[in-house]
């Protein structure tokens, strides 16, 4: 199968002033995020992506063009809605420090299976159908481009974390166990078998050994050589 490579959202105005955005509108990149966003941009600049797909929200759509503008290509860039935020209801808005008071914030933390934000988005719904658009995504770049395509998915932080829990094979109760930082890169290959994660959570390092071949559709028995970094060119 085709790889995916699953990055978060730069950090935002609403992220630095601990506010829980959501699908509020008009949240935007603060000037951190930009950065971040682009160095996202700067490590990806090696890899050949065949697509770039973004959440809806602007602060996605910001990320998606800091990575697009580093890209010689041109890959398709749709918007997918089905990797936005999570509908958080009537949580939408307020502090994350106000909301750490309220009945439901431990199970959040401790079984987000069972929740449903007030007027909004049950998490296993969340989960739900953000996996099944990746999924969906990542088979039809592979029916075009073949199993050497690399794409991004540009969405938000619980977004990744519940699609990361999937490949994982972890049930959605343990998925606040993986962390996701903002502009973070995270790496994904659906397998027939199963997927396999290859990075989660990284913000810095060299990423051109994805242009050089195809993951490796088995698990290597004993850990395997890893990948092979592409040779740098020498005056």
């Amino acid at each position: 199968m085709a790889t995916v490579i699953l990055v978060r959202h730069g950090r935002t105005t609403a992220n630095a002033t601990g506010i829980l955005a959501g699908r509020s509108l008009g949240v935007r990149l603060d000037e951190i995020g930009q950065e971040q966003a682009a160095l996202a941009g700067a490590r990806l600049a090696a890899v050949p992506l065949v697509g770039v797909v973004s959440s809806p929200l602007e602060r996605c759509r910001q990320t998606a063009q800091l990575i697009l503008d580093r890209q010689a290509g041109a890959p398709v860039t749709p918007v997918e809605d089905d990797i936005t935020e999570c509908d958080y209801g009537d949580w939408q808005g307020r502090s994350l420090s106000d909301l750490a008071g309220e009945s439901l914030w431990p199970v959040v933390q401790t079984q987000p299976s069972a929740v449903t934000f007030p007027n909004g988005e049950s998490m296993a719904t969340m989960q739900a159908r953000a996996v099944a658009a990746i999924r969906r995504h990542d088979r039809a770049f592979e029916a075009e481009h073949g199993p050497e395509a690399v794409w991004v998915a540009v969405s938000h932080g619980d977004i990744i974390k519940s699609v990361l829990a999937d490949a994982y094979g972890m049930h959605l109760d343990l998925f606040q166990r993986i962390n996701v930082g903002p502009a973070s890169v995270s790496i994904v290959r659906y397998g027939s078998n199963r997927p396999t994660v290859h990075a989660t959570n990284t913000d810095a390092g060299d990423l051109s050994w994805l242009a050089a071949s195809a993951l490796a559709g088995d698990a290597p028995v004993g850990g395997g050589a890893g990948h092979q970094p592409v040779p740098t060119a020498r005056a």
